[in-house]
């Protein structure tokens, strides 16, 4: 092993990717976060990214960048949202990855988009994330999603 290297189990990756990945969604509802917890959920998404990345599936890749996005769309930065809703999205379609997944990838471009002041596109990936959302099989995932989509405001041309 060089100096480099890290001897990570692929169960202490795993386990790593889940549990940052929850940590960032304490941050995230986190209601009065400081600026340094802000950078903090910048680094912990990445950080769950980088382990599912090692040990995951294409489902984790493309969750990994779905929160990545929602995290630069949480803190106003909607070109790295983009980037990382567009990974999301490619992962879903590449990898026949449907259902909820697949519409909150669309749901992530619709909240870049809008962030970034692009009203066009901002609708163009809300129009799709309606539809796959109308494909969610459960009644639960399917109400969840709605709710997500009404927390969208797009600008008017």
């Amino acid at each position: 092993m060089s100096e480099k290297e890290v001897d990570i189990t692929p169960e202490l990756h795993r386990q790593l990717g889940v549990d940052l990945f929850n940590f960032t969604w304490t941050l995230i509802d986190k209601m009065d976060r400081s600026a340094e917890e802000d950078d903090e959920m910048i680094h912990v998404a990445h950080a769950s990214a980088y382990h599912w990345r090692q040990v995951g599936t294409p489902l984790n890749f493309a969750r990994s960048d779905w929160l990545l996005s929602r995290v630069y769309a949480l803190l106003d930065r909607p070109e790295a949202s983009i980037y990382h809703a567009h990974h999301s999205l490619t992962i879903c379609q590449a990898e026949d990855i449907g259902d909820f997944d697949l519409a909150f990838a669309f749901e992530a471009l619709a909240r870049a988009y809008a962030l970034g002041d692009r009203p066009t596109e901002a609708r163009r990936y809300l129009q799709e994330a309606l539809a796959a959302g109308e494909l969610i099989e459960e009644e639960d995932d399917r109400q969840y999603f709605t709710a997500e989509l009404q927390t969208i405001f797009i600008e008017e041309e």
